[in-house]
């Protein structure tokens, strides 16, 4: 007789497949029996006549043929037995809907066929039969899955109620994530009336129950609900990690209606999330248009390219210098226009306008970092002004009818040469004859994620190690995510009638020093120093987004406009033709921008 090792054994009683359907299907129809016979029991007051039970085999059979029919269909022998749960109780409903249906049309149909036959009996076994099954599904789960308290992870609080709660609770307990919720904080306005509650066994707390909570449950981990708003998000950051806790994740509902646990990125708490984004207003700017995006390959270029995709333009043309961001931002849209241009070849300029008759021109192309703009004066001036001007006239020239100006911060009372050239930019787009054009200039600060941001040197020099270099311990910055800036960059175009020059509300300026120790407790694993540089050449302190208090409002809180700046336009195309051939560009640049200083820091 051949032996059998122990392991052999073993898998004789481990689970698979073919062992479960084997055991629902028996136990399916021994329990299907039992409750029909139940059913005429109940029928008759547990003295059945015996006319009554002649067909009852027959019908015992059909019946239950029919419902293991039904209960493949509604792959109800296809669910692992630990994961059933509501969703699957509902499809054990639906089989059990469908074969008493089909059962009673035989019934109706070949009403001899089973006689005599008590029709009540059909609703009385269905009922049964639903919650035995039912039950039986659900016993593995009531008697073996543990609750929160009895899982070995990491202690952790939920912070936030939303349908993703109840998701969270259930991937701990079914082990399918590394933390164990052992309580629940209500933070927002609308959860109030939840304290005191239970989710899971459970009790929702109030924020204030957070300290004695933390430490009498030893809690070393937390996750914050991804509905939180901006601001309540940050101030929960810095609560929890005031009081200890480091491995902070955030949680967030798929489309799926499965939940999501993700790492609490700087992004996550910098963003602002602007109440008043109008996606329909946006929609019907872009929708069916064509739109033509210089710079489309840039950071801002390619969100405001992928926006314009995702509202629906009828045709993307694409404009781009460098090949290789060209090529990048293409592979995401592949039915884009691809056209390699630089913004000073005025000639493939007009000829591609011309050819293509765009609805919209967004202007994105332009030099941006301040210390190379400082260090190679003359491309700066030709890129952003001559190259701005090339665009703008030949838009003009050609009526399109919008033309949209990506600005920035930096313009006003600029200190560098990327700030100055982009504020000579804004005065000749609210000075030129627009003809059968429509100009309008957005400016607006830093955006998370773009390529010149600090956030990803900041990374960067976290995973080496450190230090972190930082220019100066008081330097300010506005920031905004790349594509809520550029949603309201379209949202502004939208409600824009000419010459305005919008100014989008970044919230409240961020210290980059915090932003520093921010970063360090989100992606550090140790201790990382901060290292002072010094301000670069240029460099101001702060960035402000206004030159004066004259700006006017708009229907959104978000969007307001600038005071415009009168500035002859021939005088000032005799200026800029001097900019772009003097040795001394700075003291034209003071010329045409009064208020530019350049090496102050202020």
């Amino acid at each position: 007789m051949p032996s059998i090792d122990k392991n052999q054994k073993l898998n004789l009683f481990a689970p698979s497949n073919t062992k479960r359907i084997s055991f629902f299907l028996i136990t399916d129809i021994f329990v299907s029996v039992m409750s029909l016979y139940g059913a005429y029991l109940l029928r008759f007051n547990f003295s059945i006549p015996a006319p009554f039970l002649i067909h009852f085999n027959q019908i015992a059979f059909v019946l239950i043929t029919l419902k293991i029919i039904f209960l493949f269909i509604f792959r109800n022998y296809s669910i692992i037995w630990r994961f059933y749960g509501l969703n699957e109780a509902k499809n054990l409903v639906l089989a059990h809907l469908a074969t008493y249906f089909i059962f009673t049309l035989i019934i109706v149909l070949l009403p001899n066929i089973f006689s005599p036959f008590p029709r009540s009996v059909i609703i009385i076994d269905m009922v049964l039969s639903i919650i035995l099954l039912a039950e039986l599904r659900f016993t593995k789960r009531l008697i073996f899955d543990r609750g929160p308290q009895d899982i070995q992870n990491k202690p952790t609080l939920l912070v936030g109620i939303s349908p993703n709660t109840a998701n969270l609770i259930k991937s701990a307990l079914e082990g399918a994530i590394d933390y164990s919720p052992v309580g629940i904080i209500a933070i927002q306005n609308k959860n109030s009336n939840m304290i005191g509650s239970y989710i899971s066994n459970l009790k929702i707390s109030r924020p204030q129950d957070m300290p004695d909570l933390i430490k009498s449950k030893k809690i070393s981990a937390a996750i914050i609900d991804g509905s939180i708003p901006g601001d309540e998000l940050r101030e929960t950051y810095q609560f929890l990690t005031n009081l200890g806790i480091r491995d902070i994740k955030r949680s967030s509902l798929l489309a799926e209606g499965t939940g999501n646990i993700t790492a609490l990125s700087i992004e996550d708490l910098l963003a602002r999330h602007p109440k008043d984004l109008d996606k329909s207003a946006i929609s019907s700017f872009i929708q069916n248009k064509t739109v033509l995006i210089t710079g489309a390959g840039g950071s801002i270029g390619s969100e405001i390219s992928l926006q314009c995709d995702r509202f629906g333009a009828g045709k993307l043309i694409l404009i781009e210098h460098s090949e290789y961001n060209l090529y990048q931002i293409g592979e995401k849209l592949s039915s884009a226009t691809l056209r390699l241009c630089n913004i000073l070849d005025r000639i493939s300029l007009d000829s591609i306008i011309k050819s293509e008759k765009p609805d919209i021109v967004i202007h994105a192309a332009a030099y941006k970092h301040v210390p190379l703009c400082e260090a190679n004066i003359q491309s700066a001036i030709m890129n952003n002004v001559q190259g701005s001007r090339n665009v703008i006239d030949s838009a003009i020239m050609h009526n399109v009818p919008k033309i949209v100006i990506i600005s920035t911060d930096k313009a006003v009372r600029p200190t560098n040469i990327m700030g100055t050239t982009k504020r000579i930019v804004e005065l000749y787009a609210q000075n030129v004859d627009p003809k059968n054009s429509e100009i309008a200039a957005v400016r607006f600060g830093n955006v998370l994620g773009s390529s010149g941001s600090v956030i990803p040197k900041f990374k960067s020099q976290i995973e080496a190690g450190g230090p972190i270099t930082l220019t100066h311990p008081d330097i300010t910055r506005y920031f905004m995510l790349i594509s809520e800036a550029c949603q309201l960059v379209l949202q502004a175009a939208a409600i824009a009638k000419g010459k305005e020059l919008f100014i989008l509300d970044m919230g409240e300026p961020v210290k980059i020093i915090d932003l520093a120790r921010t970063m360090i407790k989100l992606y550090a694993m140790g201790e990382v120093e901060i290292v002072m540089s010094g301000l670069r050449p240029g460099e101001k302190l702060y960035e402000e987004l206004l030159i004066d208090e004259s700006e006017q409002k708009t229907s959104y809180a978000s969007i307001m406009i600038a005071g415009s700046t009168h500035y002859p336009i021939e005088q000032l195309n005799r200026d800029i033709e001097s900019l772009l051939s003097t040795n001394d560009p700075i003291a034209l640049l003071k010329n045409i921008v009064p208020e530019f200083t350049p090496g102050l820091s202020v």
